[in-house]
């Protein structure tokens, strides 16, 4: 062979390498690889149990894990850390059998005591600091409302629940990502910045947060279910605008994108590359008053909103057949929804008598708050804001619209801050618990319920519910709790929505789950 050959077959064999490098990275399965997940915004905090935001919540749901969890393409439950309970036949105590050997990432031990711990951490409050807790559990340690009496371990593989009072959705609370088992170690030593480093048992450790920007986890290769993950790494890159995510997916810069415009269905069907995710309906989207501030505390003036909002001229312009609207807080899809609610008809003239009755007939001026980012609920909440706007003009009514960041958003009109907002919720378990609880009970100002509504008819009624563990029963004081909130009109509950989601042809695996949050663990890109 002469020099010249040699060389040549030297160089052939470099680049041959070279290649099959790239192609590591860009392609999964069992090969690894690397997963491009595109959203509409960055996350607030990435400590699972202090947060209440879907973009949150879909990256913890990587890093950490419950005792519980849901199917992968239901809200029934079946075990995770937990591998087996016991329920006692009064429905107070729950006994758990979790799995052993598994280790966090820090390289501690997932066991009995660290579930205390989290749970103990979890139930002293305060409210602001752990929202999901009060709203699910009734109340924190001391306070007459709350659920849970105590956490403790019986041995290094079991841990006992009591409770003050039976709670029918009390597994399905559990399987749900705030409540996600944490370090120990890691939240004890970082106090109140673990939100910047969360360390769980999952199957992607944390990596890198550039905010604004991406997030990135890595395969935590001592993951305790053999065979996954089946990718490196996933990076959740923000792109806000859903035309400039969809073309970053044309262009093979991301893999898989939420947010996508309901107009760009077709488009993506065009496209030979693309496939269609069409995640399971179960959110409402809606427009909340604060019913502590004026004009908003009388009751007739929110009916006569109500009145004002062409909620289908706003499903035919801005979901495009992927939603329908909504009369009730909870969708259609949840056990208990009250079909017989007849929503506040589109009529303008109502609208008008009703503000002449609250000595408003001339309108008045207030803020109107709308989201910055895309949600699955609301896919472009400033257009709909605006068409809410060119409503309430017909009254009168001056609404100026105001918006900031998600995070601070999200904050401010927890505090009360907010007039009027467009919020809207993805039910984290299928229980109408979840909904009309967790938003719109007394017992959840200051965490969920955003309006600050307060009725003792409504938490007699939602309290009765929990604690029944007959479903025909609890279906029947669902039913009589969106009559009232119904006649109330805390909230205008705009829509139920069936989010849409692209990525490319070659993905595999991805399951979109009802609660809007999923494990990427079998998620491969071919």
């Amino acid at each position: 062979m002469t020099k010249r050959m040699i060389y040549a077959f030297a160089l052939m064999l470099v680049l041959s390498i070279v290649m099959v490098g790239c192609n590591s990275n860009k392609t999964g399965g069992s090969g690894g690889g690397i997963l491009v997940y595109g959203r509409g915004g960055d996350s607030v905090k990435l400590d699972p149990a202090s947060i209440t935001d879907g973009e949150s919540l879909i990256v913890t749901e990587q890093i950490t894990e419950t005792l519980v969890e849901y199917e992968k393409d239901s809200t029934v439950v079946i075990p995770h850390l937990a591998k087996k309970w016991e329920i006692s036949d009064d429905g107070l105590t729950y006994a758990f059998e979790l799995e052993e050997g598994i280790k966090f990432h820090d390289g501690t031990d997932f066991n009995a005591e660290a579930v205390v711990k989290n749970f103990e951490r979890w139930m002293v409050g305060p409210e602001e600091s752990f929202p999901y807790f009060k709203s699910q559990f009734g109340g924190y340690k001391g306070e007459e409302s709350a659920v849970i009496k105590e956490v403790k371990a019986l041995a290094d593989n079991k841990v006992e629940f009591t409770l003050f009072r039976p709670q029918a959705p009390f597994l399905k609370n559990l399987a749900m990502s705030p409540f996600a088992i944490s370090s120990p170690t890691a939240f004890e030593k970082a106090g109140d910045k673990y939100y910047k480093h969360p360390v769980g048992t999952g199957p992607f450790k944390f990596d890198s947060w550039k905010q604004k920007d991406a997030i990135t986890v890595v395969k935590n290769e001592k993951y305790w279910k053999k065979g996954l993950p089946k990718v490196d790494k996933v990076i959740f890159k923000v792109i806000e605008d859903n035309s400039a995510r969809l073309n970053a997916l044309i262009k093979g810069e991301i893999d898989l994108m939420d947010g996508l415009n309901p107009s760009d269905v077709e488009r993506v069907k065009s496209e030979g590359k693309l496939q269609i995710f069409e995640r399971p309906s179960m959110n409402v989207g809606y427009l909340g008053f604060n019913v502590e501030k004026e004009p908003f505390n009388n009751k007739k003036v929110r009916q006569a909103l109500s009145h004002a909002i062409n909620k289908q001229a706003i499903i035919d312009n801005f979901y495009e057949g992927t939603a329908q609207t909504a009369k009730n807080p909870i969708p259609p899809t949840i056990n208990g929804y009250n079909d017989d609610v007849q929503d506040y008809e589109y009529d303008l003239d109502k609208a008008k008598q009703l503000l002449e009755e609250a000595g408003f007939g001339d309108g008045f001026k207030m803020d109107l708050w709308a989201m910055p980012v895309p949600r699955p609920y609301m896919p472009n909440g400033k257009k709909v804001a605006e068409a809410i706007q060119a409503d309430f003009e017909k009254l009168g009514i001056e609404a100026k619209i105001v918006s900031v960041e998600w995070g601070p958003y999200l904050e401010k009109v927890r505090d009360g801050e907010a007039p009027m907002f467009m919020l809207g919720w993805t039910g984290d378990n299928g229980d109408a618990d979840n909904f009309l609880y967790a938003l719109l009970d007394k017992d959840s100002i200051g965490s969920n319920n955003y309006s600050r509504y307060a009725s003792e008819e409504v938490h007699d009624l939602l309290i009765k519910a929990q604690t029944e563990t007959d479903e025909d029963k609890r279906n029947e004081y669902y039913k009589t709790v969106q009559e009232l909130i119904h006649e109330d009109a805390p909230w205008v509950p705009l829509a139920h929505s069936v989010p849409q989601l692209a990525g490319k042809g070659t993905i595999k695996g991805f399951v979109p789950h009802p609660t809007g949050s999923q494990s990427f663990a079998d998620v491969t890109v071919e």
